[in-house]
Parts: C-alpha cells; structure tokens; sequence
C-alpha cells in the first residue's frame, strides 16, 4: 500500500508541508512552475534551499504582489500573530471590515464566499478544488467557534489570504499528484508559550488551532512558540487516514520542509513515501463483567453495539465474586468511538463500569470484488499483506445459491471456483 508518513515532531506549517511534500516529486522544479501558471492573484511561488542542524531541505516562500508576509513580532498588525513559522495563517482571524492602517493605506478583509470566488478561478482538478474550500472550512468552523461568530461574519486579511490560498493549494494538489493510499501522521508538536493578537495574549496552541487538533494526538514541549498553524492543523486534519507512530513501511522517497526560524531541533516536516504491506490503526477494546444479564439481553446488547459502529463484539464465561458465574463483554472500536461506544455500553448492560485498553491492530489490506457465474453475482473478499494472501467467498452469496440449487456450501463453492 502506497503510504505517506509525516513527522511533524517540531509541528506544521502550510510552507513546511509544501515543501517536504514538494522534495518527493522526482522533478519539483516543474512542479513549482505549475503552481506559478495557476493564476492566483499577485502570487509567486519560489523554491529555495535551506538548512537546519546541519539537514538540508527546502522553504517554499510565497510573494505576494512581491514580497513576502512579514510576521515577525517587530513588525506585524494587531490583528496578526507573531507565529514561529514565516507565512501562515496569522491572518486567518476575523475582522468584519477593511482595516485602515497608521500609514493610511486600507486592507481589504475576505469571507468564505470571497475565498471560494477565488479558487473557482484558478486552473485546478475539481478533486483539488473541493479540497482546497474543505480545508479552508475547517479553519472558518474553527474561528467561528474561537470567537463565538457565525461563519459568515469570519474575514481573512487580503494578504494573507492570498498566501493562504497558495499554501493550502499547493498542498492539495500535491497529495493529488502523489496519490497515497494513506497518510499517516505523528503526534504533533504543538510549542508552548503564547502568541499576541489583537485580542490579547492567548495560549499556545491558539484557539482556532487547538479546535481544530481536537481528538487528534498532540503534545507542548520546551520550544517557545506556536508550531503548528491553523493552516496546517486543517491540511493535517483533512488528509491524515490515521495518527501515531511511523508504520512498518519501505521507503522510495523522503522530503524536508523548512520553517524560517532556528531552534536547537531542526525546524522541519518530514514526509516519508513508500510501501507498506498491511495496515496498522488503534483500537480500543472496551470491556465489563455481568451476573445479572439474560442470554436474551446480551444479544440485544451486542446488536447496538455493532449499530454504534463496534468493530467486534464478543463475550466469554468468567467466574465472578462469590463464585457467581458471570459473562466477560468485550467490544471492540475505533479510538476516536471509544467515549460514545462506553456510553452505549452502559445504557445496555447492568454494568455500573467500563474498562478500556488501547491496542494496535495489524490488518490485512482488504478488497472485495464481485465473480461473474451462471449462478448470479458472488463476492469475494481478498486479503493480502506481511506475506499472507487469502481470498474467502461472501457466505451469504453462497447460501444463496445453495437454497437456490438445493446444493451443499461445499459443492457450490466447488461449482464456482470450476467454473
């Protein structure tokens, strides 16, 4: 399976990702000059060598009508973070009106609707464009929420929306053109400290960032500063398949994005790109013990579980205390289902308790394709990965097929894989 791993270790950043995803392409240089024919408004795309802790990698600066955003916390509107990565997201917060500098001159603030009006006019896959509006509405719901209103009444700076654009598009139709099967993504690191808006000074990691990230495995650390964007919490967020550790895979290539400011870490994104054979995710496996529960209740049971989305279900004997026999309920579902499938749990069962325990799972990669016979459609379902390939026919097909033909599951089996 075609697997891309990033390792946000010191966070993310919309140039940071461009970047690191840009040095996996075998020609980047033509890539960039895709991105330059795309026809977003006074924005230039430029590539540019960096280094850090003696790594060598790329930052992706974006102009805009010439030059670049500057956010550094000598110079920066009261309506900007002071951000440790160089151009992102500092204008995604709202203002509802153009704003009229000290020096006089006005900035025009942009809506969703204006946001949209402008992807629309730039040369890009529809599958790219849907993308691009997807993340950008993650950002607005989370600043809408930040702030307490409507998403409408969310504005975006007019210099940094253009520079959001690019990175957001850049990043889209990246992943686009790589394609993976999978993205996975580290635990991100998030800085600590706080950052100074025009509203205060607020912790790191920023509001918008930080309901963006939710459910999502995050950590502070000793770097002073805010690491992960709001920008690049959404790109994370939208393509991620699963978080955690970086699987079993065989590298083919491998990409460092640059931030602009120097830590003792090295200030980067790596994107990892190669093959895995299987899949890897967290499960968390919830369970209770019960005396007091009929056969008839516990299968009740089991059928909400499997309806609030359970992976698996199943119960063993268990000696309880007082020598009562009991039953061992065990259920099986995602980690991000866990709170939801302990409250089903509890609602179904006389438990007054839940325990649960994180696991990961290795699985197969799975397809299912559907056999053509003079019988009628039959499913397959094939299974391959870590050396093991398997196939197995749908038993509901076969029972079909078998009340049909009068035939044992055997011989219908046998009819078809002669066929």
């Amino acid at each position: 399976m075609k697997t891309l791993y990033l390792d946000c270790g010191m966070g993310a950043a919309g140039d940071m990702l461009t970047a690191a995803l840009l040095e996996l392409l075998p020609d980047p240089d033509a890539f960039v000059a895709e991105l330059n024919a795309l026809g977003i408004p006074g924005v230039a795309f430029i590539r540019e060598p960096s280094t850090k802790c003696g790594i060598t990698g790329t930052h992706m600066a974006v102009k805009v009508n010439g030059a670049e955003e500057d956010v550094s916390p000598e110079h920066h509107h009261d309506h900007e973070h002071s951000h440790d990565h160089e151009h992102e997201h500092a204008h995604e917060h709202p203002h509802d009106h153009s704003h009229e500098h000290e020096g006089g001159h006005t900035h025009h603030h942009s809506g969703m609707h204006d946001i949209a009006q402008i992807v629309a006019g730039l040369h890009l896959p529809e599958p790219v464009r849907q993308d691009v509006l997807a993340v950008y509405d993650l950002i607005a719901q989370a600043e809408s929420r930040a702030h307490g209103v409507p998403v409408k009444e969310i504005h975006f700076h007019e210099v940094g929306t253009m520079d959001a654009v690019a990175d957001i598009t850049a990043v889209c139709l990246l992943m686009h053109r790589i394609r993976p099967e999978q993205v996975v993504v580290s635990p991100i690191h998030v800085g600590s400290g706080h950052v100074h808006c025009a509203h205060g000074i607020l912790p790191v990691p920023a509001p918008a960032t930080a309901d963006i990230l939710r459910g999502i495995p995050i950590y502070g650390g000793g770097v002073k500063g805010e690491l992960c964007t709001p920008t690049g919490a959404a790109l994370l967020k939208h393509f991620a398949t699963d978080f955690g550790p970086m699987p079993v895979m065989r590298t083919s290539a491998i990409g460092y994005g640059m931030g602009k400011k120097d830590f003792t870490a090295a200030n980067c994104v790596r994107a990892l790109l190669g093959e895995t054979e299987g899949q890897t995710d967290l499960v968390c496996e919830l369970s209770c013990n019960v005396d007091d529960m009929t056969a008839e209740a516990m299968g009740f049971a089991a059928d909400r579980f499997f309806e609030a989305g359970a992976l698996e279900v199943y119960t063993v004997p268990v000696g309880m205390k007082k020598s009562r026999p009991g039953t061992l309920i065990c259920v099986i579902c995602r980690e991000q289902d866990r709170e939801a499938m302990a409250e089903v749990m509890l609602r179904h069962t006389t438990t007054i308790g839940v325990r649960e325990s994180l696991c990961r799972r290795y699985v197969l990669d799975r397809s299912i394709q559907t056999l053509e016979t003079p019988y009628g459609p039959v499913r397959r379902k094939d299974s391959r990965g870590y050396g093991v390939v398997r196939s197995k026919y749908e038993f509901e097909d076969l029972a079909r097929i078998a009340k049909e033909q009068n035939l044992s599951l055997a011989e219908v089996q046998a009819l078809i894989e002669d066929r």
